[in-house]
């Protein structure tokens, strides 16, 4: 394995110059290069400052969505070869080729042998947990919530110490360990492994096995962090397989709060609202209540086809203009939106998805930077708290682009959106649509 020290990603200079950041990269399998997986951008948060944002994961940045899917089946190949030792024989122009989009979704789903129990990290991992368990042939799936139904058993909970919202419910469906699958955590970030060892130890508890795999986008642990997080896995009598798209390090100066404090201070600007009335669409699409719509209470294999076919009807019931659409999940409502955006792309549109966030990130308007624009409303499900829609057009363009629709996809009625709609309808030159799905 070989080093190479590189410069900040291009949407990452400027936080990495400011803030004193280096990156380093250990290894990276698909040869995608930092630059096409991330940026950086500065939160307030007093546990961490910098944020890493993915350019692929269709969070806070707008993404193609068959690149958003082609980043989960390369990272699912790389699970495929550490839990059989066969090689993938996957490339990483699946992600970086546009013209890829049909096979990225023909190789998406069932791509390989093996049926692990996937369990992937709300809010931001839960559409690339999915996608890492649909390209195998039985694999189950859950994610992590905030949202956690009170009427159903909750397996364990958990707290991720860095995060502004700590909170994690897990609630699979019966008998989701109850086997000797192999366990897979799929997390879009590593940065030291406590939340996916916190996490093993409780899983450890209800059924003990001897291995796991913990699976992501970026693995940037110091060494110091993969010392113990060695020490602590074989403290536990386990193994523990990482496997990342980009394997390195980001190293921070010591003064790096104090950095980031004069950093914010030029940040704090009020946040970017609209004004205009919010006119509440009705919403589109029957939604069969028997297929459910993400992995929050649980996806198996056979629950594929029914929600293909589910979103195809969504698809094909949208009247858009002839222009680019913006698909829009909210915060843990990720994985429907990708799909129907890969859908709406497939068919011949120009898409692109990506989802609102619990996350404060500070914007800046400036090349370098990865959070350009920022969007504040009232969470749909909580209004009492703030919700945010960053880089609503992507940070490279010039800020003055337009959709020609914008599809918002939620699991909460109409009224309750009416925050979110007034802040994007700016944006659209043609409709605002609104998709809801059960919870």
């Amino acid at each position: 394995m070989t080093s190479s020290q590189v410069a900040g990603p291009a949407l990452g200079a400027v936080v990495a110059e400011r803030l004193g950041l280096g990156w380093q990269v250990r290894a990276d399998p698909y040869r995608l290069g930092l630059d096409a997986l991330a940026g950086l951008a500065v939160r307030r948060n007093p546990r961490r400052a910098q944020l890493i944002v993915s350019t692929v994961l269709a969070k806070h940045v707008a993404a193609p969505p068959a690149a958003v899917r082609a980043a989960g089946l390369l990272l699912a190949g790389l699970v495929h070869e550490a839990l059989s030792g066969q090689s993938a024989a996957l490339s990483g122009d699946l992600l970086t080729d546009p013209d890829r989009s049909a096979d990225v979704d023909r190789f998406a789903v069932g791509h390989f042998p093996g049926a692990p129990a996937v369990i992937g990290f709300c809010e931001t991992a839960t559409a690339l947990g999915h996608t890492v368990a649909d390209a195998f042939t039985d694999a189950v799936y859950v994610h992590t919530t905030r949202r956690p139904d009170p009427s159903l058993p909750t397996l364990l909970g958990f707290d991720e110490e860095h995060s502004h919202a700590v909170a994690h419910h897990l609630q699979a469906p019966a008998g989701f360990l109850d086997h000797d699958r192999p366990v897979v955590l799929v997390d879009d970030e590593v940065s030291t492994g406590t939340t996916a060892l916190n996490t093993i130890v409780e899983l450890h508890a209800l059924h003990p096995r001897d291995s796991y795999v913990l699976a992501t986008l970026l693995d940037l642990r110091p060494d110091q962090a993969r010392a113990a997080f060695e020490a602590r896995a074989r403290q536990l009598g386990v193994r523990v397989q990482v496997v990342a798209l980009l394997d390195g390090t980001l190293s921070l100066p010591e003064d790096l709060l104090s950095r980031a404090a004069a950093m914010q201070s030029e940040l704090s600007e009020p946040p970017v609202l609209t004004a205009i009335e919010a006119t509440v669409p009705a919403g589109q699409g029957d939604w069969p209540a028997h297929v459910p719509p993400g992995g929050r209470h649980g996806f198996s294999a056979a629950d594929r086809q029914p929600f293909a076919e589910a979103i195809n009807a969504v698809a094909a019931a949208l009247a858009l203009g002839a222009g680019p659409v913006l698909v829009l999940g909210t915060e843990e409502m990720m994985y429907a939106p990708i799909r129907l955006a890969h859908a709406l792309d497939l068919a011949g549109g120009t898409v692109l998805v990506q989802s609102t966030t619990r996350s404060p990130v500070l914007p800046l308007d400036r090349d370098g930077y990865a959070v350009r624009r920022r969007l504040v409303f009232p969470s749909p499900d909580d209004p009492s708290r703030d919700s945010f829609l960053y880089n609503v057009v992507p940070p490279t363009s010039s800020g003055a682009d337009r959709y020609s629709d914008i599809i918002v996809v939620t699991e909460d009625q109409g009224a309750d959106c009416a925050g979110l709609l007034a802040a994007v309808r700016p944006w659209t030159t043609g409709s605002v649509h609104l998709v809801v799905l059960p919870s």
